[in-house]
């Protein structure tokens, strides 16, 4: 047997484990999935909304999703590690909605001393602004993609994992998704 295949068993071992110690609601697995996932899809949420405490008030509500679905017995069956990335997409996908149809834009407490100047940071936002803007004109599914490959640095296999693809759908749907984001950027400043 393989050295992969063993540590794949293994994984996939300690993963059940893992799920059947959070589905008797052991407060110590309960801890323990919480400090072993939440990096992970803060990063995601993080890379997503650009924002440190709407990220963590989103990974909040995943985490509170996760108490709630496992209470009912509809939690995760197989892949924790899945489907906290899933609720994670989907609660970012419904932020991104809401903050289209009542769009603010935060502007900073202060401007401190040492900071870039007035000029350096309006054509940094811009930059940022411009991004954005190009990367929510793209399909949720191909900013998921991008977000778990560049924003969480996924391989192309635990990316396809994650979206339940094949490896070469993941390689489009990524070459795809850059190909649409440098056009939309690139038409925006020519």
């Amino acid at each position: 047997m393989s050295t992969l295949v063993v540590a794949c068993s293994l994984q996939m071992r300690e993963d059940r484990s893992e799920l059947d110690s959070l589905h008797r609601l052991d407060s110590q697995a309960v801890a323990a999935v919480y400090d072993r996932y939440f990096p992970d899809v803060y990063r995601y949420v993080r890379y997503r909304l650009g924002d440190e405490t709407l990220a963590e008030d989103i990974v909040s509500d995943v985490f509170v999703r996760l108490l709630d679905a496992v209470q009912k017995r509809s939690g995760p069956v197989i892949n924790l590690h899945s489907w906290l990335m899933g609720v994670a997409n989907h609660l970012v996908t419904d932020h991104i909605r809401q903050r289209y149809r009542r769009p603010v834009e935060r502007l900073p407490e202060s401007l401190a001393d040492g900071s870039p100047t007035l000029v350096e940071e309006v054509e940094q936002r811009e930059h940022e602004r411009s991004f954005r803007l190009a990367l929510a004109q793209l399909t949720d599914e191909q900013q998921h993609v991008l977000a778990l490959r560049f924003g969480q640095g996924y391989s192309l296999e635990e990316t396809a994992a994650v979206m339940k693809k094949s490896l070469n759908a993941v390689k489009a749907l990524q070459f795809r998704a850059l190909a649409a984001l440098h056009r939309k950027i690139g038409g925006r400043h020519e």
